[in-house]
């Protein structure tokens, strides 16, 4: 994998459906690698989603997408390991298989937006989660929407202010952060701007536009 398991290696993981993969994921991925100072940040398009709908592209063509999206950038893995596991997609179960790849030791990371962190305590196995990685909720600007109950009790005493606080330990926090480039691109706008022919230029990276509109992907949502 290029990087040995050892004490303290720092390793994040960053999900979704990716459907498409833009500009706004792979840019928040890069600057998670520099805020947190990470080894690794295993993106990983989930194959079935429990909380919504399944994609309407299959998720090889979402990983292959997500492939060309990082083409070489450093740091930044397409990880399949959603894909190659049969049932729901639990991240309580993705990061347990990463857990068990860096060890015990490592500092492990579950990167989320903050609208998935609102419905976190509805999740599966919530509690699960923090016993196996730490989460960094990446901050909306706009958003001072209060807590819901559940999810206040779910984070209670984790939340940290800082990388190196959360780094101390190798799992079990929370840290709020605020990335420097808040790029609003929504999937969802990219679907229909795609569906009724609609220009994605320089919200996909080139090599993700141009295989969607050489397989006509996103077409049939018409």
């Amino acid at each position: 994998m290029g990087i040995s398991v050892s004490d303290g290696v720092r390793v994040a993981m960053l999900g979704g459906t990716f459907d498409p993969v833009h500009l706004g994921h792979l840019r928040s991925a890069v600057e998670l690698v520099d805020a947190l100072g990470l080894e690794r940040v295993h993106m990983i398009p989930a194959h079935q989603p429990p909380l919504r709908e399944a994609p309407g592209v299959p998720s090889h063509e979402r990983l292959t997408l997500l492939q060309h999206g990082i083409g070489d950038t450093p740091r930044l893995v397409a990880d399949d390991r959603e894909i190659r596991r049969d049932g729901p997609s639990y991240s309580a179960d993705t990061l347990a298989s990463l857990r068990a790849e860096y060890g015990e030791s490592a500092r492990l990371v579950m990167a989320l937006g903050h609208d998935a962190f609102l419905k976190l305590a509805g999740w599966h196995q919530p509690q699960r989660l923090f016993e196996l990685a730490h989460l960094v909720v990446i901050e909306r600007p706009d958003h001072h929407q209060p807590l819901p109950d559940t999810l206040g009790e779910l984070i209670a005493g984790r939340e940290v202010d800082d990388p190196a606080a959360l780094f101390a330990t190798p799992a079990g926090g929370l840290l709020r952060l605020s990335l420097p480039t808040r790029m609003a691109i929504s999937a969802t706008e990219v679907r229909q701007r795609l569906c009724y022919g609609g220009s994605v230029r320089y919200l996909l990276p080139e090599a993700v536009e141009r295989r969607i509109m050489a397989l006509g992907l996103y077409r049939h949502e018409r």
